[in-house]
C-alpha cells in the first residue's frame, strides 16, 4: 500500500531496414528475436534463454465478467498463439521482402523450418522477447519498487540493441530499432504496463479512480510528437505519442478502438486473489524520470483506490480531455468536469498527488520509494506551473520540444519543416550515437538514474525479490533442462524422465532470492533440484 508494487513494463519497438522500407516488419521483427537467441545460444552474450509456454494465455477474458468470441477478436488480441500461426508471414514473398538478395533469405530462413526461428523466448534475467505482429517486445521481469521498474525497462533497450547488432553481424543488414508509439502513419504500437491489485478491488472502482490520472498523467510522463490525429497531418507539437489513437472509455481491444482501461483479465497468477492491471495508455519513455514517474506515481493511486480515497473526480468526456491535455504543451487548457467544473491537467494532478500525501501520512508510510515519489511529483507540478520549460532535464516531452523549438528558432523553421519530422524519429532511435536523447543525456542536460553498467548487469540478472528471480536463475542454471517458460509456470524435461515436469509459479511475490536462493547456491542437479523446487512452487 504505497510505492511498491509488483510491475511489469512492455516495450513494442519500431523498426525499419533503411535499404528496404518496405520490408515486412513482421519478419525483421522476427530478425531481432532469433538473431538475439542465437547471440544467446552460442554463449555470446550473458544470459540464458527458453521458448515460451502459451499455455497458460487467456488473452479474451474480461474483467467485466465475460469473455469475447475468439471469432469476433482481431488477430492483434490473439496472444495465445505463435504470430506466425496467425499471420501466415513465411512466405516466399514475404521473406524476400526483408532481404535484399537470396542469400540473405536463405542465411537466417530458407535453410531453417519456420518452426525453428525463434520468435518469443523468456530470457535470463527474467523477461520476455517476442515479435509481437509487426514489432519486436520486450517485457520486463516483474519488480516491486519503481526504481526497479525502470532498472528492467531500461535493460530491454540494451537487449533490443543487442539483438540489432547480432542481426546485422548475421546477414540481415541495418535494421533500425525505434522507441516510440507511432510511424505519423495510422499506426501505433504500445507502451504497456502491468500492475498487481488484489481481485477483491471492484473493477469499476479502478475505472473511476484512474480515468481522470490516465487523462492528465502524460504531463510528466507523455514523450511527445510532431503530429496531430492518427495520420498527422498537422505538424504541430503535443505532448503524448499515443493520445490521438485512443477513442474508447473502457474496453478489451489493444490495437483498435483503444480504450483508457483496459479490461483484459489474465492475472498470471492465482486467480480468485489477483487482478493484473493491463494498462495501455502511455508513452514508451527514454528518459528515466518519467518512467520512475509513470510507475510510482499509478502505484500511489491504486492505493488510494484500494483504500477507498482516490479523489472524486469525473470527467465529462474523459477521450476529448486527454487529448485537449496533449495537444497543448503550454499546459494551460482546462478540462470539463461532471457537474460543469474546470480544471487544468496539473490542477487534477494535484488533487491525486494531496490525496497520496495525506494518505501516506495517516498510514506511516515512509518508505524511501514512496517519499521519491511523493517529493518529485510535488516538485515536477510546481515546475510545470511555473513554465513546462524548466522540467527539460526530467520529462520526456518537454526535452524534446525545447531541443526542437530552439532549432527551429535559430534556423527560422516552421514545425512542419522536415527537418523536424526527422528528430521527432531520431529523438527516439536506440542507437547511443544517433539518438536524439541519448546525445542530450550524455551531455548531462537529462538526468539519469541508472549507468550503462548497472543497466548491462540487469541484461544478465533477475530482480530478486519477486518470481523472476527464480525463473531467470533457472535458465542461467539448468537451460538445457527447461524447455518452455512463461510468467506462471517451467517445464522441464530430463534425459531418461518418463515425462516433463510442470511447475507453476502462481505466487508472483513467490520464488524469491530470500525464498529459493539456498536451492542455487546448493548447485544441486536437475532431478534433485525439480525435486525440491516443486513442492514450493
Amino acid at each position: 500500500m504505497s510505492a511498491r508494487r509488483l510491475v511489469g513494463l512492455e516495450t513494442e519497438y519500431g523498426i525499419i531496414r533503411p535499404s528496404m522500407p518496405k520490408a515486412n516488419a513482421t519478419v525483421l521483427s522476427a530478425h531481432i528475436v532469433d538473431s538475439y537467441a542465437q547471440l544467446v545460444a552460442q554463449g555470446i552474450d550473458q544470459t540464458q534463454g527458453a521458448r515460451w509456454d502459451y499455455a497458460d494465455e487467456s488473452p479474451l477474458k474480461d474483467a467485466r465478467g465475460f469473455a469475447m468470441d475468439r471469432a469476433a477478436a482481431h488477430p492483434s488480441q490473439l496472444t495465445d498463439v505463435e504470430p506466425a500461426q496467425q499471420e501466415g508471414i513465411w512466405t516466399a514473398e514475404s521473406i524476400a521482402l526483408s532481404g535484399n538478395d537470396a542469400r540473405i533469405g536463405s542465411t537466417l530462413y530458407q535453410e531453417k523450418d519456420s518452426s525453428d526461428v525463434v520468435m518469443n523466448m523468456v530470457l535470463g534475467n527474467g523477461a520476455r522477447l517476442y515479435v509481437d505482429h509487426a514489432h519486436p517486445e520486450y517485457s520486463s521481469p516483474e519488480s516491486t519498487t519503481p526504481r526497479a521498474a525502470v532498472l528492467w525497462d531500461q535493460a530491454g533497450d540494451e537487449v533490443m540493441r543487442r539483438a540489432a547488432d547480432s542481426a546485422a553481424a548475421l546477414g540481415a543488414g541495418e535494421l533500425l530499432l525505434y522507441k516510440n508509439n507511432t510511424d505519423n502513419k495510422s499506426v501505433s504500437y504500445g507502451a504497456h504496463e502491468n500492475y498487481l491489485v488484489p481481485r477483491s478491488v471492484e473493477f469499476g472502482s479502478l475505472v473511476s479512480g484512474l480515468t481522470p490520472f490516465f487523462a492528465t498523467r502524460q504531463i510528466f510522463c507523455g514523450a511527445g510528437r510532431v503530429g496531430k490525429g492518427m495520420l498527422g497531418g498537422r505538424a504541430e507539437f503535443q505532448i503524448s505519442q499515443r493520445a490521438d489513437f485512443f477513442e474508447a472509455e473502457v474496453g478489451l481491444e489493444t490495437t483498435i478502438n483503444r480504450p483508457i482501461i483496459n479490461t483484459r483479465d489474465e492475472p498470471h497468477a492465482v486467480w480468485d486473489k489477483y487482478r493484473r492491471l493491463h494498462v495501455i495508455i502511455g508513452d514508451a519513455n527514454l528518459g528515466q524520470i518519467s518512467t520512475l514517474l509513470r510507475v510510482g506515481t499509478t502505484n500511489l493511486v491504486l492505493s488510494l483506490i484500494e483504500a477507498g480515497l482516490a479523489p472524486d473526480l469525473e470527467l465529462e468526456d474523459p477521450v476529448a480531455a486527454l487529448q485537449q491535455i496533449s495537444h497543448d504543451p503550454s499546459l494551460k487548457t482546462e478540462v470539463r468536469l461532471r457537474g460543469g467544473r474546470k480544471l487544468t491537467a496539473i490542477a487534477i494532478q494535484r488533487e491525486y498527488l494531496r490525496a497520496a500525501q495525506a494518505y501516506c501520512a495517516s498510514r506511516d508510510i515512509e518508505d524511501a520509494d514512496s517519499q521519491e515519489i511523493l517529493t518529485r511529483w510535488e516538485q515536477l507540478l510546481e515546475l510545470l506551473e511555473r513554465d513546462p520549460l524548466l522540467a527539460a532535464d526530467q520529462i520526456d516531452w518537454v526535452a524534446k520540444y525545447k531541443l526542437m523549438s530552439s532549432f527551429a528558432n535559430r534556423h527560422q523553421l516552421e514545425f512542419d519543416d522536415p527537418r523536424i519530422g526527422l528528430m521527432d524519429l531520431q529523438w527516439a532511435d536506440l542507437r547511443q550515437d544517433k539518438g536524439l536523447y541519448y546525445r542530450l543525456a550524455a551531455r548531462g542536460a537529462i538526468q539519469t538514474l541508472y549507468t550503462q553498467e548497472q543497466i548491462n548487469h540487469a541484461v544478465a540478472a533477475p530482480p530478486e525479490d519477486t518470481r523472476a528471480y527464480l525463473r531467470g536463475m533457472t535458465l542461467q542454471r539448468y537451460a538445457p533442462y527447461v524447455v518452455a517458460a512463461n510468467w506462471d509456470a517451467l517445464t522441464f524435461a530430463v534425459p531418461g524422465a518418463r515425462r516433463v515436469n510442470r511447475v507453476f509459479l502462481p505466487e508472483p511475490l513467490g520464488g524469491s532470492r530470500a525464498d529459493v536462493g539456498w536451492l542455487f547456491d546448493a548447485h544441486l542437479e536437475i532431478d534433485e533440484f525439480i525435486n525440491k523446487l516443486a513442492p514450493r512452487a
